[in-house]
């Protein structure tokens, strides 16, 4: 490790690891069940490919994580090991934490692939529909290129696609991205920004009054701000 505290301290050891830019999110990525390297770097969208695997290989050699080859294919799966499963409590609370008293959002926060790929972990699949359903979001206010994405359902097994699927969406969604995602952070209701206008929904009638129930928001959502 190249940087060090200089203390024997556990808590100074600790942290030389796991306070290394991206290393608490990639361990997150692990907690929710990514074991593959695109689906991980799907979940941190901004890590570039090269810093990933460099986090990968530290935890690794801190002996938090196993990697094993792919039978019958390229590239390699990775587990977290038993110290790597203890974190779990404390990226929790750690993400606790932030939902009451992290610092506001600003533009550079809102980043529609992660929230593509959060709400595709948070999709009420019982209240939708048998077969195939297809959202898709158009946001306002991003600060990068990508201004859209979409969510496909079939039976169950949901995607996030940030190129068009190629089929027909059922519902569309219109919204400034700031927002959608205090709505889906918990912060503000989804039938009251929908009755403001806020959040618009095009589809047939029957998707759109059910649409707010095939959201189940974030994970931290019934978590209040505290500040």
């Amino acid at each position: 490790m190249k940087s060090s505290y200089g203390q024997y301290c556990p808590l100074a050891l600790a942290v030389e690891l796991l306070s290394r830019r991206w290393t608490i999110l990639v361990i997150s990525r692990l907690l929710d069940g990514c074991s593959q390297f695109n689906e991980i770097h799907r979940g941190i969208p901004r890590i570039s490919p090269s810093l990933l695997n460099q986090r990968l290989t530290e935890l690794e050699d801190y002996e938090l994580l196993e990697r094993k080859k792919l039978k019958g294919q390229r590239g390699y799966s990775y587990h977290l090991t038993e110290g790597g499963l203890a974190l779990e409590h404390i990226v929790m609370d750690m993400a606790i934490w932030g939902q009451h008293y992290a610092r506001d959002m600003n533009n550079e926060d809102l980043d529609p692939a992660f929230l593509a790929w959060s709400m595709h972990l948070r999709m009420n699949t019982e209240m939708m529909p048998e077969g195939r359903t297809v959202i898709e979001f158009l946001f306002t206010g991003v600060p990068h290129e990508l201004d859209r994405f979409w969510i496909v359902n079939l039976d169950g097994k949901v995607e996030m696609c940030l190129k068009n699927p190629g089929y027909e969406a059922d519902v569309f969604v219109f919204a400034d991205i700031l927002d959608f995602i205090e709505v889906w952070r918990g912060f503000k209701d989804i039938h009251k920004q929908i009755r403001a206008n806020k959040i618009k929904l095009r589809g047939s009638p029957d998707h759109v009054k059910a649409f707010p129930d095939w959201l189940m928001l974030s994970a931290l959502a019934k978590y209040k701000r505290m500040k």
